[in-house]
């Protein structure tokens, strides 16, 4: 991502006034209502005054902070929000095609299930999330046909058991299914690993599968939805309710340093070309997993003075990253609606496909915009697949994309390229303040999750979607539970 040498801070004041800023020198604004619902960097939008003594900061403005800080600013206690883009919503990420006028996400795009972090605040919004339905088709040996191999992996899957020795999924795999029939089972095992979970399969642990799988049960997971006009909805309601509680968000701020002790923080870093150095009596941690485990020699990797405690250190070795490259892309018309499958005796178009699944090097996943028949597709590179794909340049993601789509599709390139309008991408991975997409558990991290929310000396508190240890994590509404339960830590403490 782009950085801009200066920082951006908005919050509310009763006056409606705020100060509009080049680095961080402040003059006087008033600025009308809707400024504040269309923030972007050139919105540099400042509070007229900076919380003198705020109790709580809190580092990242993704759902799990924006989630902690309001619960905090309800209960009336003063919050600063610390984020280091020059936006907020972290790895939600929104961007509008121009053409179809829809909402393309970059990073986070389904609602899994019903969980109530997410319903909630649509019930509270008047907003319907539309369920994406339609026909699942696979792609195989220059073939299209329905879907069969559901019924066989989950038979794979039932066979999981936490109750016997944790193990990698790769090593479950060969234990369990040895029979040479399950070969092709067993491939869509490993795919739906890799895809669903952006895990290496010989590092994931299967007791978390197992606790995943329970959790999804209770939230009917295995529906998706989607938010009309994107997530970036939801981080919009959240930076209302804080604006309106005259929280203050403070972007492009870098953090560098946390030095902390019982009772007392000390947050310091760069804004733009100034240096900053806030103190509070606690603070809320949020940064995604990778940017915790990063070297401190790496841009975007905070210090901690004293050293997080070894438990800790040793919760963050059993957890990892996933990585996913993700392509959106867009055309002037549904061509496979058109495309007939070749092969049995079905003779059926493409017309309600949802998901396209297959075993393609590149891009293995694709899914539609079902149930709105938008002229756009979206293909999911996941794990080592990803690993290929990143730090690369947007046209080869594009090129492979592309070409990946031909393949599976039976439709020439070059025919695919003329009706291709635009390409989304963004590379989650070589992004230094996410460094991935999202966190799994590693082999013998059954508790690792909880040790990395716990908090520590009463002044250091966790979020974010890796600290979730309900089996929820992964998720945005995984995220937004995991800042609810620091703001209460705090609140209860």
């Amino acid at each position: 991502m782009s950085r801009r040498p200066y920082c951006s801070l908005m919050a509310a004041s009763d006056a409606g006034q705020v100060a509009l800023a080049a680095g961080c020198k402040l003059r006087i604004l008033r600025l009308r209502e809707g400024v504040f619902r269309s923030f972007s960097p050139r919105n540099r939008i400042y509070a007229l005054s900076m919380p003198s003594d705020p109790k709580v900061i809190v580092t990242g403005a993704g759902v799990a902070g924006l989630s902690a800080a309001v619960q905090l600013a309800h209960a009336g206690v003063q919050v600063l929000i610390l984020e280091a883009r020059e936006r907020l919503g972290g790895r939600i990420l929104t961007r509008h095609d121009p053409a179809t006028k829809a909402a393309v996400e970059l990073g986070a795009e389904f609602i899994h299930g019903r969980p109530p972090e997410i319903w909630g605040l649509l019930r509270q919004h008047k907003l319907e999330a539309r369920e994406m339905v339609g026909e699942d088709w696979c792609a195989g040996d220059g073939e299209l046909c329905k879907c069969d191999f559901f019924p066989e992996v989950d038979e794979i899957l039932e066979k999981l058991d936490d109750r016997a020795l944790d193990q990698s999924f790769l090593d479950f795999l060969a234990s369990c299914c040895p029979n040479p029939r399950q070969q092709e089972s067993k491939k869509w095992a490993l795919g739906y690993i890799t895809g669903f979970h952006a895990a290496d399969p010989g590092l994931i642990s299967i007791h978390s599968l197992v606790k995943g799988m329970r959790a999804d049960e209770e939230i009917d997971a295995e529906r998706a939805f989607r938010i009309p006009g994107g997530y970036e909805l939801l981080v919009e309601w959240l930076r209302k309710e804080l604006l309106d509680a005259g929280v203050a968000i403070q972007l492009g701020a870098t953090i560098e340093s946390v030095t902390w002790k019982r009772g007392s923080v000390e947050v310091n870093g760069q804004c733009g070309t100034d240096r900053f150095s806030y103190t509070a009596a606690r603070l809320i941690v949020t940064l995604p997993l990778a940017v915790l485990q990063a070297p401190l020699d790496l841009a975007g990797a905070v210090r901690f003075s004293p050293e997080l405690p070894a438990e800790k250190l040793g919760a963050l070795e059993k957890l990892a990253m996933g990585k996913v490259i993700r392509a959106t892309l867009c055309f002037r018309e549904r061509f496979w609606d058109d495309l007939r499958a070749r092969g049995g005796s079905e003779s059926k178009t493409l017309a309600d496909m949802r998901f396209l699944f297959s075993q393609d090097e590149w891009f293995p996943t694709w899914w539609t915009t079902l149930p709105e028949k938008l002229p756009i597709i979206t293909g999911w590179a996941p794990s080592n697949r990803a690993q290929k794909l990143s730090g690369r340049a947007e046209d080869f993601v594009a090129e492979q994309a592309v070409q990946s789509l031909s393949r599976l599709l039976n439709v020439r390139k070059s025919e695919i390229e003329g009706l291709l309008e635009s390409v989304y991408c963004h590379d989650w991975q070589s992004d230094p303040l996410s460094r991935g997409a999202y966190s799994y558990v590693k082999v013998g991290g059954n508790a690792a999750q909880q040790q990395l929310a716990a908090p520590v000396e009463n002044s250091l508190f966790f979020a974010g979607e890796a600290t979730d240890f309900s089996g929820h994590h992964g998720t945005v509404h995984g995220a937004i539970a995991s800042g609810h339960r620091a703001a209460a830590e705090i609140l209860n403490g």
